[in-house]
């Protein structure tokens, strides 16, 4: 995985992680919804990226 790619996931998931926790704190449900969105859709583009360096090898 290319580090540019691995720090736009981690990124990703950081920003969602905060997005839903801040939302559940103030008991936006929506927000806290898409918050776990982006979280999971970070999650992917790193599992994506593993799996593309696995046919690498």
């Amino acid at each position: 995985m290319s580090a540019k790619e691995k720090a736009k996931a981690k990124a990703e998931q950081l920003a969602g992680k905060a997005v839903k926790k801040g939302a559940q704190a103030t008991g936006d449900r929506k927000t806290a919804a898409k918050g776990s969105a982006l979280e999971s859709r970070g999650k992917a583009r790193e599992a994506k990226e593993k799996g593309k360096d696995a046919f690498k090898r």
